[in-house]
């Protein structure tokens, strides 16, 4: 049995209320949630919140809020495998045969059912324990530089001043979509990012993190100019 768990508590300091606010003519959740079910990849497909609203919003969109989240795991230094666990082990507490779980982000509008699809059959072949979706930075992070308190830049790898960018190795960041993981490896994880963890590599313009508002206003834009979901 195959579940997803959109993590979406209720808080959240820089944008209020994120997970349910308006974007582009839907809850931001709704979006998520609306690739999710168009899969077909998911036997179920459950919120993990601690908000009466939120709960509700996912419930008239089509998916399942079956718990309240306590309150011990929906702070703001509380890490995705301790909520995806959690739900786990309610799943399996409720006799539910799961075996492969996704975390999907409810702040995720770009995310796409062709790569679902595409890093579930990465996590069937039967070496890895999570398959993520990442893509490369734009510029060379080993020629990055910091600004110092004295008002100039220091280089955070002055070795590699004169290094071709073509010689630096690719670099890759998560994308801030999705996890797909072993139902025993979200149980027994102490991180997402180890030997045993494949990722999926998407393009750039298909990523957009949402912390601020000026994130908000480009992920909007971006959304439409790529037809509401960049490939569904």
């Amino acid at each position: 049995m195959r579940m997803a768990v959109l993590p979406a508590r209720g808080g959240s300091k820089r944008i209020p209320r994120k997970n349910i606010r308006p974007f582009c003519g839907m809850p931001m959740i709704a979006w998520p949630i609306r690739t999710a079910r168009e899969s077909g990849l998911f036997d179920r497909i459950i919120v993990s919140t601690d908000d009466a609203e939120v709960a509700e919003i996912a419930r008239e969109h089509g998916v399942e809020a079956p718990f309240r989240r306590p309150a011990s795991l929906a702070d703001d230094h509380t890490g995705t495998i301790a909520v995806i666990a959690h739900a786990t082990r309610w799943a399996l507490d409720e006799g539910w045969p799961v075996t492969e779980v996704c975390c999907v982000y409810p702040t995720a509008p770009m995310i796409v059912p062709a790569d679902l699809s595409e890093a579930l059959r990465i996590l069937q072949t039967g070496y890895w324990d999570f398959v993520f979706a990442a893509t490369d930075f734009p510029a060379p992070i080993f020629r990055a530089f910091r600004h110092t308190e004295a008002g100039g830049i220091e280089m955070f790898w002055p070795e590699h001043f004169n290094t071709r960018s073509q010689d630096l190795p690719r670099a890759l960041h998560d994308a801030g979509q999705f996890y797909w993981g072993r139902a025993e490896a979200w149980l027994s994880a102490e991180t997402l990012f180890g030997p045993r963890t494949a990722p999926l590599i998407i393009p750039r313009w298909r990523v957009q993190d949402i912390d601020t508002p000026e994130d908000w206003r480009r992920a909007e834009a971006l959304f439409r100019a790529l037809g509401e979901g960049a490939g569904r």
